[in-house]
């Protein structure tokens, strides 16, 4: 009986089209975004950089929906939690490190904007905005136009529950449900807007939301990357089928204040947090991955030195390099002569 178990989970990732070495890939990733989390904010207590906002346990989600898209033809636009999503796609750990020291070298923004504010062209990430939820109706465009032009491709948007009680959240729901786009709409809900939980910003599912628009809707345990993958990657074939957009709300929970500017602690309990962290889908998948016989103990103690060497090296990279000099203030800002505007 216990044989027939394995042999049933082992073929779970199989079944889904991904390869071992797609799933080992993927834990890889959960992990790194984890472990450069931990550091980021022991930099920041640590007084070296000014700021870092979190997307603990949200990881296993964000990792799985980057392994359904296509990292060639997609459009991706993260929210500033999306550490595990980025790294999935092609972002490097310099990368990020010189985006939280805010360093010239940064590809999001040379520096200028908040970390977790992604960026990239060359990683087909669109320029994020400040203000929540405006990368909705930013993603519907991008959709409009691969659907105009004519091009395979799907916007992906993540968000908080928070930005789910935006404007811009159901402007840009309702234009994609009446023009059929290509689009996938990822809420990752962690409970929290802040200090206000989600039980006191709706009184229904944020899925449940999406048959108004005129598409699908569905809700997924955020621990559970490989339903998580399958969601997304059918969401793209349907947007590709020219079926619409999908909204998928992804459970989890924020076991991290809001930022470091948050004392979470004036809204919740300790006990609450403690309870939050069953919600980890690391460790969930580390033993699916062992119970399929794909990895070790000792393999995953090997991966955390390898990350531990990796974020070492890119902190010390980051903290060396030069900041923007001040007569490139205005760079990236208005279009420069010999410059695509």
């Amino acid at each position: 009986m216990r044989q027939s178990g394995v042999v049933r989970r082992t073929l779970r990732h199989r079944e889904l089209g991904l390869s071992d070495e797609q799933v080992l890939a993927m834990y890889e990733n959960m992990l790194l975004a984890r472990r450069y989390d931990e550091r980021a904010l022991l930099l920041q207590r640590a007084g070296k950089i000014n700021f870092h906002i979190s997307g603990l346990l949200q990881e296993p989600a964000q990792a799985a929906a980057a392994f359904a898209l296509d990292r060639e033809r997609d459009w991706f636009l993260p929210y500033y939690r999306d550490y595990a999503f980025v790294l999935s796609i092609g972002m490097t750990m310099r990368e990020l490190m010189l985006s939280l020291f805010a360093k010239e070298e940064d590809p999001n923004s040379a520096g200028r904007q908040m970390p977790g504010h992604f960026g990239c062209k060359r990683l087909r990430i669109v320029t994020h905005s400040s203000p929540v939820a405006t990368q909705i109706p930013h993603a519907v465009g991008f959709a409009l136009a691969a659907k105009m032009r004519g091009e395979p491709s799907v916007a992906f948007v993540s968000f908080g529950d928070g930005s789910s009680n935006q404007g811009d959240f159901h402007e840009g729901l309702n234009f994609a449900g009446v023009l059929r786009l290509p689009v996938i709409f990822f809420c990752e809900n962690n409970q929290f807007a802040i200090s206000v939980p989600y039980h006191k910003q709706a009184a229904a599912p944020i899925s449940e939301r999406a048959p108004g628009y005129g598409f699908p809707g569905y809700r997924v345990e955020g621990d559970d990357p490989l339903e998580v993958y399958r969601l997304v990657r059918e969401a793209r074939e349907r947007a590709l089928a020219g079926e619409g957009p999908t909204l998928i709300e992804v459970m989890t929970y924020r076991v991290a204040a809001h930022s470091t500017s948050d004392n979470d602690l004036a809204y919740r309990t300790k006990e609450e947090v403690e309870r939050g962290w069953e919600r980890d889908g690391i460790p969930k998948f580390r033993d699916y991955l062992i119970e399929c016989g794909l990895w070790s103990e000792e393999q995953d103690r090997e991966l955390e030195a390898r990350i531990r060497a990796v974020i070492d090296e890119a902190t010390a990279y980051a903290e060396r390099a030069p900041f923007q000099s001040p007569e490139d203030s205005l760079r990236y800002v208005y279009a420069e002569d010999g410059e695509d505007a």
